[in-house]
């Protein structure tokens, strides 16, 4: 029992001091991991990616990817040097690349370092809607939300010890349900701050992209061509994205509040 509570009181004293505010949404957050052992392993794993894949030779998407992704992240950076978050934007280095591949995806690491597949470009259609997953992706690292998950995994791991040593005296079949119901309870939890950092990076990423100048509405017709596009998605409450519909409305819905708030740093 003495071990468990001290598990459980460093697990608490980690959360507290980690504590911090995501600008613009408000949420609390918390993040043990720091910018100088989170950064060097990003750039690292950005450059392997590079050197095993495949750039797309198409010059002009390439240079619009590369236009757009500059367009946004200037604006990121001067929201954060307006709110004092100038030691934060100077560990960013931003750097855009399209790789020739069918995927439907584009992800950004912690640092700034982004890819977009060629696959996605169709559901973009135009540079208002490069613009709009280029926000959403650039927003997850301006949240950190890479380092928040591995801090929770963290405190996945506290939690997970902490049932261990206090069902140790406990029948093996008492210490199997308690685990197994852990473990289950703490994946959906998961999947539920999944679908926390997409919802916020939504909401993001369309004040970025209005602040650099793109039409937030093209965000949301980004995602009704993703919906377009058929596929069983899982119950919503087992996945770790919100569903098509849950977005297009959210998005719809948030349009008047990004303007208001973008309008600030013109």
């Amino acid at each position: 029992m003495k071990k468990t509570i001290l598990t459980l009181s460093i697990a608490l004293v980690l959360v507290i001091i980690s504590c911090r505010t995501i600008p613009i949404t408000g949420r609390h957050t918390i993040n043990f991991i720091p910018d100088s052992q989170a950064l060097p392993m990003a750039f690292s794993q950005y450059k392997d990616f590079l050197n095993n894949h495949t750039l797309s030779e198409d010059k002009n998407k390439t240079a619009e990817i590369k236009e757009v992704g500059k367009n946004i992240s200037q604006a990121v950076d001067k929201f954060m040097r307006a709110n004092n978050m100038v030691s934060e934007a100077d560990h960013y280095r931003w750097e855009f690349n399209l790789v020739e591949e069918e995927t439907i995806n584009a992800w950004c690491m912690p640092g700034g370092k982004v890819v977009f597949y060629t696959g996605i470009l169709p559901l973009c259609a135009n540079k208002d809607g490069i613009a709009a997953v280029m926000g959403h992706e650039i927003a997850h690292a301006f949240a950190k939300h890479g380092q928040e998950r591995m801090s929770q995994g963290l405190v996945a791991q506290f939690g997970g010890m902490a049932v261990a040593l206090g069902t140790n005296n406990q029948p093996e079949k008492t210490k199997q349900l308690w685990q197994m119901a852990y473990g289950i309870s703490s994946q959906v939890g998961m999947l539920k701050y999944s679908r926390v950092h997409e919802t916020e990076a939504d909401k993001l990423g369309m004040v970025f992209m209005i602040m650099a100048g793109y039409k937030p509405e093209e965000a949301v017709q980004v995602w009704i061509r993703m919906s377009q596009l058929g596929g069983k998605q899982p119950p919503e409450f087992l996945s770790t994205h919100p569903s098509h519909e849950t977005r297009i409305a959210n998005l719809t819905a948030y349009i008047p509040e990004a303007k208001r708030i973008a309008a600030k740093y013109k």
